[in-house]
């Protein structure tokens, strides 16, 4: 099919959507290798949006324009590709399949207002697909299938309907059945159930439509039969399956009209056989996204505040309202510099127009709270990479806009006499630890300038400069994750390598003991003169630090008391045994020596410290190590794994209770030392196939083992 010509709004060839009502936002979703990035470029294609369709394996497509991406062939990233069918303008917005990027899919998901699952006829769909439906259907948001591969000699299309209904449901029914071409393997066109008419892509774009051959006639009958029933169901007008059981004959136009409404409101999920390569099911399929799916202004719109946290009413989808939108995705061009996606839910974004710029509530993973005024270059509206130039972009529609100096992901744009801020959409919390060195001085400002840039572009990573570890460490989602990150960095000419993530440990006392100081320095003129004598007893776990002044007869004088205590704080913080911290200890000082002359501060400091350091050798100093809180959601087949996997990490499992969710998962809660938890993001996903999640929370300082402090201790020994 070309791609219609539109004037109205148009500018230098771009078609420009100047209305909500023209505007359907899609993210698609589904498996790695499921073939979302390829049926983009058969639908831009086939809208005409572009010439001729890219291939993944080539790295020509024009969603995946990362390098990364080119270079894994997978999506990694999130990427908007707009098209128009039917005077319709479809933002289609495609996500990577892998679990690691869910962030990437979070933010397709705030930006679109319906979601079309891609299912592989091959390899079915994995369990982290099925979980996402199930959050679609709590919130309502319109789904349809598109079961993709039909060219794959191992391609089964009744399975992969048999599979989503089990999984999704019911009401997930095809709209057209695959027809087999005289080979009996290809497939050449679809059936269409509602219209029983055949759609022949023989010849190829647009099909042929055509009465069916005799033979095809009772499987259309079975289906359609199954399809007017379930659409039936979900029709607003009752008296339908009177009609329906009474034999009438339903109009096309009547079904064709309840299913729109049925999909739109969320309660019927129609599946559509595709193609990309052969093109077979492009041409429906648009149909489908542009007639079934609801307009922006049919979507529920994210609650809004003032920027001080003020109730504000609800927002509507109006052009001629108050400017609100979104920034759902910020990468950085070397050339262009900042370029932010946005979805605007209300009012329109010009050219020239300043903005407020609002970023709240995600300081704690480096992205400090910001307000600033801006003003707003240009609009564009982005194709991949290629960024076009518009002249506005209406509620509803998605627009890029360029060189902000302030705006990151999920940052709220609004008008700047009237700054509001958009509620935050939910973000997982990024689990695996990686640490990273600069191997020059020149290096590290690189680093810095180029964390700047990724951490404002992706809020599931988050930056970490721990003062105890005195280590960079980057918290990812996973490793393909961190893979990613790590290469971004070097791209932008970072010399860097990795190290060992280290687990900030404390030192406290075995058992109670005395210590006895004594700096005593004569070498001429003003010498150091400072003796002091202490006892030492550990305190319970959390209790801090005491220091008690025990002294009788001004052994010490009163001035040096502080400066011992000075001192045994210092010794603290520099560790006794292994350059930990010292924790949960009272030190009451009963006794010492000064000289009129030669003591001073400093003396009495250095006696408080060689003091605490004389009773660790007599009382004995253990190692702690942090043990955490682990909450692990997983479904219920996987339970006793997760059990034995938490057991073989030195974890104490406090009990499991099913999901409050309904769902078939199971919630374990455990107390799993620090140390075991470094990579545990990744082996609970290989263990659970994807779908276990878990969310931790520092608990307690607790002993290290014996066998293990001895390592720790070997490692410090000069």
């Amino acid at each position: 099919m070309a791609q219609r010509s539109h004037d109205r709004g148009s500018t230098g060839g771009v078609p420009v959507a100047d209305e909500p009502r023209r505007v359907r936002n899609v993210v698609l979703v589904g498996h790695s290798g499921a073939g979302k990035t390829t049926l983009v470029e058969g639908l831009l294609a086939a809208s005409g949006t572009i010439t001729r369709p890219g291939t993944v394996g080539d790295g020509t497509t024009v969603c995946d324009h990362d390098p990364a991406a080119v270079r894994q062939q997978r999506s990694v990233s999130l990427a908007c590709a707009p098209l128009w069918h039917n005077d319709v303008k479809v933002n289609l917005l495609d996500t990577p399949g892998y679990a690691d990027f869910v962030g990437e899919l979070r933010a397709g998901l705030r930006a679109a207002d319906a979601a079309l699952f891609v299912v592989s006829a091959v390899d079915g769909m994995d369990a982290a697909t099925a979980a996402l439906w199930e959050e679609c259907a709590a919130v309502d948001m319109p789904r349809a299938v598109a079961v993709s591969r039909l060219d794959h000699p191992r391609a089964d299309f009744d399975e992969a309907v048999a599979l989503c209904q089990r999984v999704f449901g019911d009401n997930v029914l095809p709209l057209y059945l695959p027809m087999l071409g005289d080979d009996g393997i290809s497939v050449v066109g679809l059936m269409g159930l509602i219209t029983r008419r055949v759609f022949d892509y023989t010849e190829g774009l647009p099909a042929a439509i055509r009465q069916p051959d005799p033979e095809h006639l009772p499987a259309i009958v079975e289906a359609r039969d199954e399809l007017i029933e379930g659409v039936i169901a979900e029709s607003e007008d009752e008296t339908l399956m009177d009609r329906y059981l009474d034999d009438e004959e339903i109009g096309t136009d009547i079904l064709v009209e309840d299913l729109e409404k049925a999909v739109a409101r969320g309660h019927f999920h129609p599946v559509v056989p595709v193609c990309a390569q052969t093109g077979v099911g492009l041409d429906v399929l648009l149909e489908v996204l542009t007639a079934a799916f609801p307009s922006p202004p049919e979507h529920t719109l994210p609650a809004v505040t003032g920027v001080d946290g003020s109730p504000r009413p609800p927002l509507t989808c109006d052009p001629d309202g108050p400017l609100v939108a979104e920034v759902v995705r910020t990468t950085v061009d070397r050339h262009v510099g900042r370029i932010s996606l946005v979805r605007v839910f209300s009012g329109t974004l010009r050219p020239e127009q300043t903005i407020h710029v609002s970023g709240h509530g995600l300081a704690d993973r480096g992205h400090p709270d910001h307000d600033a005024d801006e003003r707003v270059g240009h609009v564009y509206s982005p194709l991949g990479a290629t960024l076009r130039e518009v002249p506005y972009c209406v509620a509803g529609d998605l627009c890029a806009i360029t060189k902000s100096g302030s705006a990151e992901t999920g940052d709220t744009v609004s008008a700047k006499d009237d700054p509001l801020l958009v509620a935050p959409w939910e973000m997982p919390e990024p689990l695996l630890p990686v640490a990273v060195v600069a191997r020059s001085r020149a290096d590290e400002d690189a680093l810095a300038r180029n964390l700047a840039r990724l951490v404002a572009g992706d809020p599931t990573l988050r930056l970490e400069r721990n003062p105890e570890t005195h280590q960079l460490v980057l918290w990812c989602m996973g490793e393909a994750h961190a893979d990613v990150v790590l290469d971004r960095l070097r791209a932008g000419g970072v010399d860097l390598e990795t190290e060992p993530v280290r687990v900030p440990l404390r030192e406290t006392f075995g058992a109670a003991a005395t210590g006895h100081g004594r700096h005593v320095k004569q070498s001429g003129g003003h010498g150091q003169y400072a003796v002091c004598d202490i006892e030492v007893e550990p305190l319970p776990r959390g209790a801090g630090f005491e220091f008690v002044d025990r002294v009788v007869g001004g052994a010490v004088p009163h001035t040096y008391v502080p400066s011992v205590e000075k001192g045994v704080r210092a010794q603290m913080e520099r560790g006794l045994v292994a350059g930990n911290p010292v924790v949960d200890l009272r030190v009451t000082l009963v006794d010492g020596k000064a000289h009129s002359v030669d003591s001073s501060d400093a003396a009495f400091q250095t006696a408080g410290a060689l003091a605490l350091r004389d009773a660790a050798g007599r009382g004995g100093v253990a190692l702690l190590e942090p043990v955490d809180e682990v909450e692990v959601r997983i479904p219920d087949r996987y339970v006793g794994a997760v059990l034995g996997d938490l057991s073989g990490r030195r974890g104490r499992v406090l009990g499991t209770e099913p999901d409050a969710s309904g769902v078939e998962r199971t919630v374990v809660r455990a107390e799993v030392p620090a140390t075991g938890l470094l990579r545990y993001a990744v082996e609970l996903r290989a263990t659970t196939s994807g779908t276990g999640t878990f969310r931790r929370s520092f608990a307690r300082y607790e002993q290290l083992p014996a066998h293990l402090a001895d390592e720790v201790r070997a490692a410090h020994t000069p």
